[in-house]
């Protein structure tokens, strides 16, 4: 399978490094700055907390073009529309494994609903520079799986050949008969995260204000009980009806864990707002037509 990588930050860098130490034929898309970065040294990978620097030459290539079977999309929400455009036309899957609670609709108008498929990239990190500071792999971060899926939820062989090939590069991929459900879950969750975390001044500061995590949380409740589609995975119906003290007190320990610390979460840029605020008018939209 040949793959390209449309996106080369935090999570599209590993991705595509992963791929390309696996074996596979895979090129890295990027722009600007950051694609000369990648010219001259390759993907630059760390470990959190350690000065040790590893660099994974992935070709690298500036523009979209056909001959790829697969296409995975790792970009920010709001810059969804632009890619859309530069891949209407071309040929070969489109994987969009980000943020995205518009369902597989207006994906589809734009490059042909047979091509898409939905996901959602759960590993993470944070550039440091050029250089992608990433989590060390351990027990708990092999088992949080990466959901795939078909718009329709069938179980197809271009999906399981797909989940293959990224369980080949040591991603534990799984396919998800409902994702567009679980991608609107996660939105509901994730737009007060990412809006509190970002007024706190980041993870640990907010979990230093349980009025402000309690404030997150009734916010997460309004927003499960808006979902126009059954909760996935039905874990997140526990922010519904466990006791409010207990899931306050669970989320300032997630905030101030390396999970939420590593992550996108300590991400303050304005792409970050931008972002939220793209996947904030989103879940609007699926409110409305609830």
């Amino acid at each position: 399978m040949r793959l390209l990588v449309y996106g080369a930050g935090v999570l599209g860098s590993l991705f595509a490094a992963h791929l390309h130490e696996a074996g596979h034929d895979v090129a890295l898309l990027a722009r600007g700055e950051r694609l000369a970065a990648l010219r001259r040294h390759g993907v630059q990978l760390a470990e959190a907390g350690s000065p040790v620097v590893r660099r994974v030459p992935v070709p690298v290539v500036e523009h979209p073009a056909d001959g790829y079977d697969l296409i995975a999309v790792l970009v920010r929400t709001h810059q969804v529309d632009a890619v859309l455009e530069s891949l209407a036309g071309l040929d070969g899957d489109v994987l969009f494994l980000l943020n995205w609670a518009a369902g597989p609709e207006p994906l589809g108008a734009v490059i042909g609903h047979e091509r898409v498929l939905l996901g959602f990239g759960a590993t993470g990190g944070t550039m440091d520079g050029d250089v992608v500071r990433h989590r060390a792999a351990d027990f708990m971060t092999r088992r949080v799986a990466m959901p795939i899926g078909e718009p329709d939820g069938r179980t197809t062989p271009r999906l399981e050949r797909i989940v293959r090939t990224f369980r080949t590069a040591g991603m534990n991929a799984r396919p998800e008969p409902k994702m567009d459900a679980w991608l609107k879950t996660h939105a509901a969750f994730e737009v007060p995260l990412g809006q509190a975390v970002r007024t706190a001044g980041g993870p640990v500061a907010l979990a230093d204000d349980p009025d402000a995590v309690r404030d997150m949380l009734h916010l997460m409740r309004q927003n499960l009980a808006a979902m126009p589609t059954p909760l996935v995975p039905r874990g997140f119906a526990a922010l519904r009806t466990l006791p409010e003290g207990l899931l306050v007190a669970t989320l300032r320990r997630f905030l101030r864990s390396p999970t939420a610390v590593q992550s996108g979460l300590s991400d303050a840029s304005p792409a970050t707002a931008a972002e939220l605020a793209r996947l904030a008018e989103q879940l609007r939209a699926c409110a409305k037509v609830r």
